[in-house]
């Protein structure tokens, strides 16, 4: 079944990002589980999604790029079960020493991105750090709908 929901995405262009597990049918994107990882291949997705028409369902761990689904798929076709976790951190930058920067001005470049409601959530937990903040349950569900 796996493959078969993998194929489907590559014939529809859908690539789905490393480190996710991502499935998509005819109809929608559900998102059951994903770390993150390059942040241009999760935009890249994202905008195929978008120009896809498809929903997204949020239906588990969605953490650090993965988050840009809700830069870049409008609100209206979003909609997060009661697994649906999300995870926000600053953005790192990783040299080919697998050392790590952290800039201020990206880190507001990043939070910026995101719609005027995460911003406001993100604000109110002390902003974007290394370490993750989450966005769950009821605070989940007062800016996203439920499927």
């Amino acid at each position: 079944m796996r493959r078969f929901i993998f194929s489907a995405a590559l014939s529809l262009g859908l690539v789905v990002p490393a480190l996710a597990d991502i499935r998509s049918t005819s109809t929608e994107v559900r998102i059951l589980s994903s770390s993150g990882g390059v942040a241009a291949s999760y935009a890249d997705f994202f905008r195929r999604v978008r120009k896809s028409g498809k929903k997204v369902v949020i239906d588990g761990p969605c953490d650090s790029a993965c988050t840009l689904v809700l830069n870049i798929v409008p609100r209206n076709r979003i909609c997060v079960t009661r697994r649906a976790v999300l995870g926000f951190h600053a953005p790192a930058f990783v040299d080919r020493d697998g050392r790590v920067t952290r800039t201020t001005a990206a880190t507001h470049a990043v939070t910026a991105s995101y719609p005027p409601a995460v911003r406001a959530w993100i604000k109110r937990k002390g902003g974007l750090k290394s370490s993750f903040i989450y966005l769950q349950g009821r605070e989940l569900a007062a800016l996203y709908r439920r499927c």
